[in-house]
């Protein structure tokens, strides 16, 4: 099912087949660039949510030729079972809890402050890992594009848009290949604009959406992201900015 709703209007863009599985990243990422090419997105900028939502959003970096950054988050998971997911946090913004989940578990906000405290030093970390200092590219008055590459639970996605929200852009999208329908649905009243070419009723894992859907490490990352600079080291980001690290 596509999913392309764009503000101003209702659901656009069930022309166009999409090939599943993607090959890899770079192939989703050129797929979400077509559908986002069309929709007057001029001076924006590529948030994307590492690691593998970078490879996704350097594909459509280059073919919108707009700047690319990393918005990075973090889960905030269970304590007795760190993998599932009560929250996330995003860098710039406020954790952000599945209220539902909190209840079923017997669980406050204030119990969970030792893992939230946990998940921004890690957070902190890859960021200096990232960007050796350099900050967010400002986004007030323009429009952002935060991507990744799939949705299941939509809990870090959430984070990141209601960070980037909370720094005033024109214009706000979420771009993402493939996630979840029940999710996607989830996510329409956080966004003015949201590109999921395929929005499966039948989801376990992003992974099953992916031929080649290799686990990345900080290094791929920052590997991606200096490919993304613009020639003379200079980012993207603005005139000044060191290189992307």
């Amino acid at each position: 099912m596509p999913w392309n709703r764009f503000a101003g209007g209702g659901a656009r863009g069930r022309s166009g087949t999409v090939r599943l599985p993607y090959t890899d990243r770079a192939e989703a990422g050129r797929v979400l660039a077509a559908r986002l090419a069309t929709m007057g997105l001029e001076g924006a900028v590529v948030l994307a949510l590492p690691r593998g939502g970078v490879p996704v959003g350097h594909e459509i970096a280059r073919h919108l030729r707009a700047p690319l950054d990393v918005l990075v988050t973090r889960k905030i998971g269970y304590p007795p079972q760190p993998e599932l997911g009560v929250g996330a946090i995003a860098e710039g913004g406020a954790p952000v809890f599945d209220d539902g989940l909190l209840a079923r578990l017997g669980l406050r906000e204030d119990d969970l402050a030792p893992t939230v405290e946990a998940e921004r030093a890690e957070l902190d970390r890859r960021v200096a890992v990232y960007r050796s200092g350099r900050p967010l590219p400002p986004v007030a008055g323009r429009p952002v594009i935060v991507v990744d590459d799939g949705l299941a639970t939509g809990g870090t996605a959430r984070a990141a848009v209601r960070a980037v929200r909370g720094r005033g852009p024109s214009r706000l999208v979420l771009a993402v290949p493939v996630g979840a329908a029940e999710t996607v649905r989830s996510l329409e009243a956080e966004v003015d604009d949201l590109v999921v070419p395929v929005a499966p009723w039948d989801f376990h894992a992003v992974g099953q959406w992916y031929r080649d859907f290799e686990q990345l490490s900080d290094a791929d990352v920052t590997a991606w992201l200096r490919r993304a600079a613009p020639p003379g080291g200079e980012s993207r980001g603005g005139p000044g900015d060191p290189g992307r690290e």
